[in-house]
């Protein structure tokens, strides 16, 4: 089985998920599009470990549709539309149906609690299956209301990279944490048995189409 399938862990064991996730980002060559050797790059990566081996126990094992944590990777280290294009579903590679410089300037929201490091841990991520068919705008009300955020586009990307079958027919997710200043949301969905990144309006709804969401994030401990 490869190092990208879904592959839970009974009794879940958060050191031996963070490692893995590692591996699927070595592997898949996020080094050396950031510029890094394998080395570099894991030992960028190494401070999250006890990040993940704290706050990932107090949740239940991952599923399809909610993940304990993930270990995502920022456009300041690697661009999002070199991301999708490492992505997989089955044997076909994902792809951006944007221009790649305008996907590159969507931004997290205003508010928006995200670490201002190259790479840290969403935490308890959500693919937001009781957001179908609710308005991305309505989805907002929403998840705030649970305490929770919406996932930005470099999350999104690092739901999918780390489990594929997060992406499923029927269960996609538009991630209303990275805007313009526009009415587009930026979404994962699968087209043409491929994982695609577009865009969708923010007062549409669609009956396939959820808002993903996580609990928190956080970076690296302080030196």
């Amino acid at each position: 089985m490869s190092e990208t399938a879904f592959e839970p862990y009974r009794p879940f064991e958060p050191g031996a998920e963070f490692d893995r996730q590692v591996r699927v980002l070595i592997g898949l060559g996020y080094p050396a599009l950031a510029g890094l050797t394998d080395a570099a790059f894991a030992d960028l990566m190494a401070p999250l470990r006890a990040v993940a081996l704290e706050r990932g126990r107090s949740v239940n094992p991952p599923t399809p549709a909610r993940v304990p944590f993930l270990l995502v990777i920022t456009n300041a280290l690697v661009p999002p539309d070199l991301a999708m294009s490492l992505t997989r579903l089955g044997s076909r590679p994902g792809f951006a149906d944007f221009d790649p410089d305008d996907l590159r300037r969507f931004s997290p929201i205003a508010g928006l609690p995200v670490p201002p490091v190259p790479a840290y841990l969403a935490l308890d991520v959500d693919r937001g299956k009781e957001t179908l068919n609710v308005t991305p705008d309505r989805a907002l009300e929403v998840i705030t209301a649970q305490h929770r955020t919406p996932l930005t586009i470099d999350e999104g990307i690092a739901l999918i990279t780390h489990y594929p079958r997060a992406l499923e027919k029927n269960n996609c997710f538009s991630l209303a944490g990275s805007r313009r200043a526009d009415r587009r949301v930026p979404a994962l969905w699968i087209s043409k048995g491929a994982p695609k990144v577009g865009w969708c309006w923010a007062g549409n709804p669609h009956t396939w189409l959820g808002t993903a969401s996580c609990a928190g994030r956080a970076g690296p401990p302080p030196a």
